[in-house]
């Protein structure tokens, strides 16, 4: 059985449920400038670009440049987090954190890759406690599903994108963790995975332990 020489995960619907947070941020900016937007605009930007919401936002009437958008709501959702962690409550998906222990507790080093802004992916880094190295969106020109953020990761953490494990959900972080040449595995949290060859895919990140990460498994 061969280990990897580090594990690599996606955030957001991998490791975190943190699209709650998104939308109330939204809702609370466009209140606090009176904008007119709906759980249901919030919910049509899922998925979508940050900067794209952020532009939809500053349409609707919040009086920020996007780019200013994007931060104010960055800052607030990592703030979230943070309360909740303090709280023994973050935005965790099932098993993901107990993965992440379990692989931490055996020294693989991890890396936290995600479109995201820095703000978040540090305020979930902080919650988790593991991880090496954070490749946010704001760290790479080319966001997935580029391998940019992934081959950064691994240069990061010194080892080749070949001998690692990746965490993916999404399509397009997917195709980047497959780019680098990783071994990827795809939990389907929200959407369901179409079938490649080589890419394992379950169903919850609870039925993954340790000795599942193998190369060679």
């Amino acid at each position: 059985m061969t280990m990897p020489t580090a594990v690599m995960w996606d955030m957001d619907g991998t490791l975190t449920d943190t699209e709650p947070l998104w939308l109330e941020a939204e809702l609370r900016l466009a209140q606090r400038y009176r904008a007119q937007w709906t759980h249901e605009d919030a919910l049509a930007v899922v998925g979508t670009p940050l900067i794209n919401t952020a532009r939809r936002l500053h349409e609707r009437g919040v009086a920020l440049p996007p780019e200013r958008i994007v931060r104010v709501m960055a800052q607030e959702v990592a703030s979230r987090i943070d309360h909740a962690a303090a709280g023994g409550v973050a935005p965790w998906h099932r098993g993901a954190i107990e993965l992440a222990t379990e692989v931490a507790a055996a020294g693989i080093p991890q890396a936290l890759v995600t479109s995201s802004p820095i703000e978040v992916a540090s305020a979930v880094a902080r919650a988790a406690g593991v991880f090496a190295v954070v490749v946010s969106g704001d760290d790479v020109s080319q966001p997935k599903p580029d391998p940019a953020p992934y081959r950064q990761a691994a240069a990061d953490l010194g080892v080749h994108p070949r001998d690692t494990v990746v965490l993916e959900d999404s399509p397009s972080g997917i195709a980047a963790g497959r780019a680098v040449g990783a071994c990827v595995i795809a939990v389907e949290t929200a959407l369901p995975v179409r079938p490649q060859p080589g890419l394992r895919i379950v169903d919850s990140l609870t039925q993954l332990r340790l000795a599942d990460l193998s190369l060679g498994s």
